[in-house]
């Protein structure tokens, strides 16, 4: 009797979870289905210009799809977190983000014209939209539910030396050297950055992981606070999530690659200027990460919050700048790292703000505004340079 008994609720509960799973995939049927619609028809579908309002709506819809994308993602990297603990859910997020960032702009290097800005125009665009957009929104909505919030101060300071070494080596050092003409390194420079760019994002990880992990975790009575949230969410099987994880990433290089065609058409027909464009890639791009640190600011996890946004942003300049120098060097494409313009104050602007926002070991109301003001300033600059 017992034996028939155990059976027939193991296949309850199998059936109850095969239902439950297939309603939590079902962006991936509509992912599935629009990627057979725009692979099945070429550029056909996604280059017709002669119809505006058909253009607008085919931005839209792959914009809403890669969004749906992004938001699976990040449910899938806060199932991780639960299971693996910090910070190595956030990790998995930010590394996950920034492999979709490096395929992009690789792939854009290797196969499209030749655009040296390109790569710096990104990285800069990420830059600007995690320290400033991301971060003030999230310590906006923090400080209007909490007042304050709280964090590991020794784990920010981590991130933001480490961060303001490698953004002004890589994004505003090539304005000022004299072996190359224009914002660009030559080869032994370059050759450097990269191998340092590299060796340092690596003992960081190092610091992050082993040595002083406790620096990037939730303090106690904050985690007891917020360990509700988690009896919310469905887990299954590493496996199951890691996989599920990696193929939503996919979706998006894929979904994005379509994307980009609409896009640059609608800037040229719409009169909207070239930096846009990098701006709305990324926007995606660090969609899920920007999902998954508004969510755990809203669930008072302000430290997670800030390992998901300042790790992006560290992991940009640490591993994109070495990628897209590394394929320069390899194809002899010339690539502008450089920061010009208005950009360049608003950058070190940017950075100083940052370091004096984390500070202390609480934030507020304020600070969310300033960086969103910030924010607000670069996209002045793109519209009225």
């Amino acid at each position: 009797m017992l034996a028939p008994m155990s059976a027939k609720r193991k296949s309850d509960a199998d059936a109850k979870s095969f239902p439950s799973i297939m309603r939590a995939e079902f962006p991936l049927l509509i992912v599935v289905g629009t990627l057979a619609i725009f692979f099945s028809t070429g550029n056909r579908l996604v280059g017709d210009i002669s119809h505006p309002l058909l253009l607008v709506i085919i931005l839209f819809w792959l914009f809403a799809t890669i969004l749906w994308s992004a938001i699976s993602v990040v449910r899938h990297a806060d199932c991780l977190a639960i299971k693996f603990g910090e910070p190595y859910g956030t990790l998995i997020l930010t590394l996950s983000a920034i492999a979709i960032e490096v395929m992009m702009i690789s792939s854009a290097m290797l196969h499209g014209a030749n655009n040296p800005t390109l790569a710096r125009d990104a990285m800069f665009a990420v830059v600007m939209i995690a320290l400033g957009g991301l971060v003030g929104l999230s310590l906006l909505l923090g400080g209007l539910r909490y007042r304050e919030q709280y964090y590991n101060l020794e784990g920010v300071n981590s991130y933001l030396n480490v961060i303001m070494a490698l953004a002004v080596l890589g994004l505003v050092l090539p304005n000022f050297t004299t072996s190359t003409t224009g914002p660009t390194f030559s080869t032994e420079q370059a050759i450097f950055l990269a191998v340092m760019s590299l060796s340092l994002y690596a003992i960081f990880l190092l610091i992050q992981t082993v040595r002083h992990r406790q620096y990037f975790m939730e303090s106690q009575d904050v985690a007891i606070k917020s360990a509700s949230a988690h009896h919310q969410v469905q887990i299954h099987s590493t496996p199951y999530h890691a996989a599920m994880l990696v193929t939503y990433l996919i979706a998006v290089v894929f979904l994005a690659e379509k994307f980009a065609i609409p896009l640059d058409n609608s800037i040229e027909h719409f009169g909207m200027p070239q930096a846009f464009g990098g701006v709305i890639i990324a926007a995606l791009v660090l969609a899920p990460e920007g999902l998954g640190a508004i969510h755990a600011t809203l669930n008072n996890q302000l430290q997670r919050s800030v390992n998901i946004l300042l790790g992006s942003v560290l992991a940009t300049i640490g591993l994109t700048i070495p990628a897209v120098l590394t394929i320069s060097l390899m194809t002899k494409r010339p690539i502008a790292l450089g920061v010009q313009g208005g950009n360049l104050p608003l950058l070190m602007l940017t950075l100083a703000v940052s370091v004096v926002t984390f500070t202390s070991r609480k934030t507020n109301v304020l600070q969310g505004c300033i960086h969103l003001l910030l924010f607000a300033v670069f996209l002045l600059l793109i519209f009225s340079p």
